[in-house]
């Protein structure tokens, strides 16, 4: 029988649900309110004199917390994309030889750079850049903590914009 944080929460789950669903989780109302949870209780909160506002504030914290690192992410992506310009960088398919030359040997630096990173860092990038992978499954499939992921992919991007930086000089 729950009792206590665990009772109220467990009798307020549908209206913390719906209040996440408006707050923008959307689908993900169900993950958020299940990391809430975990959180909660791996913590010794001990009594709370409140438990529903208490709750609800767990609940916004994290979908601000969420949107933040969100926000974060899609900046340092984008910034990627542009190279800081604000102007997407496109290839045809139709360039010239040389062109297509010179892309495969940059592809290939590219590549070198995140294989001297470590096959961990690596595999991180490749995995959420290129397969699409989140990184929350990222950290659990390889069993390490999901800021340990995201650190791996700042130091790929960090040495990826390096490379860029001195593509562009050249």
């Amino acid at each position: 029988m729950a009792s206590g944080l665990e009772a109220v929460f467990l009798e307020n789950r549908t209206a913390l649900l719906r209040f996440l669903r408006a707050r923008g989780a959307g689908d993900r109302a169900e993950d958020v309110l299940q990391d809430m949870w975990v959180k909660l209780s791996a913590r010794d909160v001990g009594p709370v004199a409140d438990p529903l506002p208490y709750l609800y504030r767990a609940a916004n914290n994290l979908m601000l917390d969420q949107y933040r690192s969100s926000t974060r992410r899609e900046k340092r992506e984008q910034d990627w994309v542009d190279g800081g310009t604000g102007q997407i960088v496109e290839q045809s398919m139709d360039a010239p030889a040389d062109e297509q030359m010179i892309s495969a040997q940059r592809l290939g630096e590219a590549e070198a750079v995140l294989r001297d990173l470590g096959p961990r860092v690596e595999t991180v990038f490749r995995r959420f850049r290129l397969d699409g992978v989140g990184q929350k499954q990222i950290a659990i499939d390889l069993g390490v903590s999901l800021t340990t992921v995201e650190k791996d992919l700042q130091k790929a991007y960090r040495a990826l914009i390096a490379l860029k930086q001195r593509f562009d000089a050249e």
